[in-house]
């Protein structure tokens, strides 16, 4: 039996009674035409099971049609749900997503962009350490890539989908404050390295100020430490002051609640504890997570509707920050009556030798 000859524009527009032109610019959706002729033409192309070939519409309109998604990491929830929101718009646009992590390292991150660029993508969506001083996004910019951010605060030059770090620490002083906290810290990973991170411990310090509240104590860690809930237990420790952590992620909060148990501590008795970011495993826990709720899947959504606009020649425009919301949860409540050590130490259990030899050895 010979193969069934490949079915043509030429053969739709015969079927629909329409010319080839028509034809293109329905099934492209790249023109006006009247709905009766849009029905015909949809209805021939289906009835003789007709689809654009997606290396022919590339070469045709000297697109790749694929956009390229850089995010820190996809283990994150919150990355996750924001590639999804991109793809989500993607849908229907017949532009392919192509995904990429850095593990929040800017020599990852500019490795990405050059192979993105390589394979000649249409735009970027991309979350970065520094997007102002990544030569490879320059590149793509010089080669007229268009380009748009999601969770960095607004930066010169860029457009950005995001939610007002700034304010949202704000809020998480003025619970703490009314809850009648003052010796507080910031939690946070790669300072140096995350706008978001030191944006939100700019916004609490600002507000612990405002309020009257000591400073802060900003505590950094690494990944690995992050990971070792005694390493955790022993930074803790090293803080017997704190009555209240506001931790620049909900992955973070998490691990103080589990560093706090290695100590005997209660939360939120010995110690309240909010995060950023609103993960939904953070409703599940025994002690359900407070935390500053965000909206990824939105934020992406936002992103992919702006590089749209811009890949079809219009302007990349700055938009305002997305909402934000506290969830109460319940770990937070206002400190206890007595001193930080009274109590503690007779509830310390045994791991309490090993985190002192740890708080020894540096």
């Amino acid at each position: 039996m010979p193969p069934k000859a490949k079915v043509t524009i030429k053969d739709v527009a015969l079927k629909a009674g329409c010319g080839i032109a028509t034809a293109s610019r329905v099934l492209n959706n790249s023109g006006p035409t009247s709905a009766e002729v849009r029905e015909r033409v949809n209805r021939a192309a289906l009835d003789l099971g007709f689809s654009f070939s997606a290396i022919g519409r590339a070469l045709q309109s000297s697109k790749s049609m694929t956009v390229g998604c850089l995010v820190p990491s996809l283990a994150n929830p919150v990355f996750a749900e924001a590639v999804q929101g991109v793809q989500n718009e993607l849908v229907g646009t017949n532009y392919q997503l192509l995904i990429s992590s850095s593990n929040y390292d800017d020599k990852a991150d500019d490795a990405a962009i050059s192979t993105l660029v390589s394979k000649e993508v249409d735009g970027l969506i991309v979350t970065m350490v520094a997007p102002e001083r990544s030569p490879a996004l320059k590149l793509a910019h010089q080669r007229g890539i268009p380009a748009s951010l999601m969770f960095h605060d607004p930066i010169k030059g860029f457009a950005t989908s995001y939610v007002d770090n700034f304010e949202a620490a704000r809020d998480v002083a003025q619970r703490f404050s009314e809850c009648g906290h003052r010796r507080t810290g910031f939690l946070a990973l790669r300072l140096a390295t995350s706008d978001r991170s030191r944006n939100r411990y700019a916004g609490f310090h600002a507000e612990c100020r405002a309020r009257g509240m000591p400073d802060p104590a900003l505590i950094e860690l690494s990944e690995t430490d992050a990971n070792r809930p005694e390493k955790l237990a022993a930074i803790l420790a090293a803080h017997p002051d704190l009555t209240a952590i506001f931790a620049s992620n909900d992955f973070l909060a998490i691990a103080v609640q589990k560093a706090a148990r290695l100590l005997g501590w209660i939360v939120p008795r010995d110690l309240s504890v909010v995060g950023f970011d609103g993960i939904e495993i953070g409703k599940l826990l025994d002690v359900p997570l407070a935390t500053i709720e965000t909206m990824p899947e939105k934020m992406g959504r936002q992103a992919a509707k702006s590089l749209l606009t811009a890949m079809q020649g219009g302007v990349l425009e700055q938009l305002p920050p997305l909402p934000f919301r506290f969830r109460a949860g319940a770990t937070l409540a206002a400190p206890r009556a007595k001193s930080r050590d009274d109590g503690r130490v007779a509830a310390q259990p045994p791991s309490v030798p090993l985190i002192k030899t740890i708080l020894k050895q540096g």
